[in-house]
């Protein structure tokens, strides 16, 4: 972050990190990642979380340079994930008389990950709506649990009006990565936090309540204009409404010809008037970016090849990464493929039955190999049924 001045008061000291390819040994982190950490500079001195270990000299240096000759009163634990946390102890090593901040489940769980000594004689315990006065800058605590851990609380700071969400409203990416934050927060947050919606709605009911000029995350850049925009999209996904009108076509063939059938079928659709249709292959695309897509559109298609009696592993594995992610409110096709035993279809529908409010298109299509007259005529009559949609 070039200029760490967030506002006269409070100072970004976080790091981005480059060098990183997965995020949490799984999602895919083309431009890096940002690991937040914010000080606040008053009467009272307070730290808003630390970093991963990764980033411990870096963070120290700035965190060093904000404070000069002075000493933190307090740091204030939002999260306790390791890229926040990794750095607690080596904190309270060279300020021994700073006062940590959390919640009951903070430090249930900061015992799990850190051997801190005298912690009881260091640890300020507060739960929801206390405060913490450091002079002008009054702390609110808000609880976000599930968001996406248990123990995860917010702190708004009303004198400059400045919410720190924890891991919300956070994104893949390094701050100094051009990208629109929308893409990289959406496949963020149905990665990391998408199950949780009625605890998001939750939360959102209380941000709803406070004057917010400005969200500063864990993870991707100070959210300073147009805030509302943010929490709307935060509104959309945690209801699982879709955001976008358009087909999502999730593929997953072995040989090539369900792709190609894949491939007829999104021509048919086009000579449909269907203008917004997106193909993976998940054989080979992100997955988390595949499933980015299946909660953001409002149609989706999946076609697989059948295989050991029931549907390839890359269809099986997509279908329970949604399943995981409390998938609903869809509309749904069908296309399986199989030479001898086609098994795929049957398979599939098993694992949407499990979901919320899943209407699963009459017209299901089978090939067998390759595509004929006939599963031509099938893939033709499953596009007019799902293109039979009012718009959203």
């Amino acid at each position: 972050m070039e200029n760490n001045i967030i506002t006269n008061s409070i100072k970004y000291i976080g790091a981005n990190d480059k060098t990183i390819d997965l995020f949490e040994n799984q999602y895919i982190v083309p431009n890096g990642m940002a690991y937040n950490s914010y000080i606040i500079m008053d009467d009272k001195i307070a730290i808003m979380d630390t970093i991963d270990k990764s980033k411990k000299d870096e963070w120290l240096d700035n965190l060093k340079r904000e404070l000069k000759d002075k000493k933190p009163d307090y740091l204030i634990v939002s999260h306790m994930e390791p890229d926040h946390s990794a750095c607690i102890k080596v904190l309270v090593d060279m300020y021994p008389d700073m006062k940590i901040v959390g919640n009951i489940k903070t430090f249930e769980f900061l015992k799990q990950f850190l051997q801190i000594d005298d912690l009881d004689t260091k640890k300020l315990v507060v739960k929801e709506n206390d405060e913490l006065n450091l002079g002008r800058h009054k702390l609110k605590f808000i609880m976000a649990p599930m968001i996406h851990w248990p123990e995860v609380m917010m702190t708004y700071e009303a004198e400059e009006q400045v919410l720190f969400t924890a891991d919300a409203f956070g994104k893949f990416g390094a701050l100094d990565a051009d990208e629109d934050w929308t893409c990289e927060a959406r496949r963020y947050y149905f990665g990391i936090v998408g199950k949780y919606g009625m605890q998001v709605q939750m939360l959102l009911q209380k941000i709803k309540k406070l004057n917010v000029k400005i969200l500063c995350p864990l993870h991707g850049p100070i959210l300073k204009e147009d805030i509302s925009s943010y929490v709307e999209k935060y509104d959309i996904w945690s209801k699982y409404e879709a955001e976008t009108k358009g087909i999502f076509i999730a593929c997953a063939s072995i040989h090539g010809n369900t792709y190609n059938a894949v491939k007829e079928l999104e021509k048919i659709l086009k000579e449909l008037g269907e203008e917004n249709i997106i193909i993976s292959d998940l054989c080979r695309e992100d997955w988390a970016e595949c499933v980015e897509n299946a909660f953001r559109y409002d149609r989706i298609i999946l076609a697989a090849s059948s295989y050991n009696m029931g549907v390839f592993t890359p269809m099986h594995n997509f279908l329970e990464s949604l399943l995981e992610r409390n998938y609903q409110n869809k509309k749904i096709g069908l296309i399986e493929n199989g030479t001898w035993a086609p098994s795929a279809n049957k398979t599939m529908q098993g694992i949407l039955d499990k979901m919320k409010n899943i209407e699963i298109c009459e017209n299901k299509v089978t090939i067998k190999s390759t595509l004929d007259d006939s599963s031509r005529k099938a893939l033709s009559i499953l596009a007019k049924e799902i293109t039979n949609l009012k718009k959203i």
